[in-house]
């Protein structure tokens, strides 16, 4: 959630940042009057309870009528401090529910929607058109989607043999090079209580495309992202140096609303594998991590060597917890378009602050971190590998860097 005090002192910047977004000023004055409306509670029950303590002491030394006035005005007190104090749960309930239907505050991402992003840069060449990855994967004994809409429905597949020997390597070279830099890797559980997923904004706009078990009140995670918050909820870190995570995950979506896109092969599936990066900073050092974090998807893609593109994405295609995002979208050459594969978001203190993860800062106060995350290897790059690596024989010649891992071969 936003920063209360930026928005009484400042409401135009976060009307500025709803319209950016393409999204409805309307909330920012329900959260303003929710605020005033708690604040006015909050003076009127301290208020009650002030004059109930000076009563209190009255009555201990009055004596006679006065004394029976002042008992008469002491239930009479009672009862409204009773009412103020649910007339103050009420509003902060009600603050809450207001707080969290604003997204964060934009920061440099270009205003529009989805089709609205800039290119920052492109890398490698566009190779020409090709079998597309579902070919090629089912020709290797690699993937293998009949059987996994048989078993699980549309949408799922078995990754075969060097399908699943080509993931888990990519995996691995993902984590190994997180480690390298400082990351403690994890290994993430994939159910989620509420509070987890409510505070990392994934309970909005997008809640339609978790999975949800309603038995036990838990959510199978879309990332990683969700769990890595989660794990220093109601803390106070030490982040005079960044304090980073990788986790290992598989994720679920409900891909709901995008029946008809991308239904052939890999590319938008209910269940996949991801290495996420997850980073706990200053405020003041959030956006040079991003920077870090985008570099370090970028040495990953180069080590794949993967020709891709990095866009600035729009306000408008931002989700609710992130002021900025960069995606690398590698070459498709089946499509002849580019394909995100990667994502990595600031978030600032809004995750944060519903969490309540904490650092103090250089007078020992405590004040909301910033958290950031990026995708560093996942399911989906397996397209790209496939297509941009395939060879005229039929063959796809496997990248150096992932050769370790695959017991030194050279082609699959």
């Amino acid at each position: 959630m936003i920063d209360l005090r930026l928005l009484r002192e400042n409401p135009e910047t976060v009307r500025a940042s709803q319209r950016a977004r393409g999204e409805s000023e309307s909330a920012v004055d329900a959260l303003l009057t929710a605020d005033e409306s708690r604040r006015h509670a909050v003076a009127h029950f301290e208020g009650l309870r002030a004059e109930q303590k000076v009563l209190g002491k009255q009555v201990a030394t009055a004596k006679g009528e006065e004394k029976t006035a002042l008992l008469a005005r002491t239930k009479e007190l009672s009862a409204e401090v009773k009412a103020a104090d649910a007339a103050v749960t009420e509003a902060e309930v009600a603050l809450r529910a207001a707080q969290f239907a604003v997204p964060n505050i934009v920061e440099g991402a270009p205003p529009g929607g989805e089709d609205d992003y800039i290119v920052l840069r492109e890398v490698g060449e566009k190779q020409p058109l090709g079998l597309d990855h579902l070919e090629l994967g089912e020709k290797l004994g690699a993937i293998d989607m009949e059987r996994g809409a048989k078993v699980s429905g549309s949408r799922f597949y078995f990754l075969t043999g060097p399908g699943a020997l080509l993931q888990l390597a990519l995996l691995q070279l993902g984590m190994n090079q997180a480690v390298e830099y400082g990351f403690t890797a994890m290994i993430t559980p994939s159910l989620v209580k509420p509070e987890s997923m409510e505070g990392t904004g994934f309970l909005g706009a997008h809640a339609s495309e978790i999975y949800h078990l309603p038995a036990d009140d838990l959510y199978l995670v879309g990332t990683s992202e969700v769990a890595l918050a989660g794990y220093h909820r109601d803390e106070i870190l030490d982040v005079t140096t960044p304090k980073r995570y990788a986790g290992w995950s598989s994720c679920y979506r409900r891909e709901a609303g995008s029946y008809g896109k991308d239904t052939r092969g890999i590319i938008r599936v209910h269940q996949f594998d991801k290495v996420e990066m997850f980073s706990y900073v200053a405020l003041e050092q959030a956006a040079e991590e991003h920077l870090r974090l985008l570099a370090w998807e970028e040495e990953l893609l180069g080590k794949l060597e993967l020709s891709y593109r990095v866009i600035d994405v729009a306000a408008g295609d931002l989700g609710s917890s992130a002021v900025r995002k960069f995606d690398c979208e590698a070459w498709v050459p089946s499509q002849q378009q580019y394909r995100e594969v990667t994502s990595t978001s600031n978030c600032t203190t809004f995750q944060a602050r519903r969490l309540n993860i904490r650092h103090r800062d250089e007078e020992g106060k405590t004040q909301p971190v910033a958290t950031l995350n990026g995708t560093l290897a996942t399911t989906r790059m397996l397209v790209p590998l496939l297509e941009q690596h395939q060879q005229p024989d039929g063959t796809v010649r496997v990248p150096k860097a992932l050769q370790p891992f695959l017991g030194g071969r050279e082609t699959l």
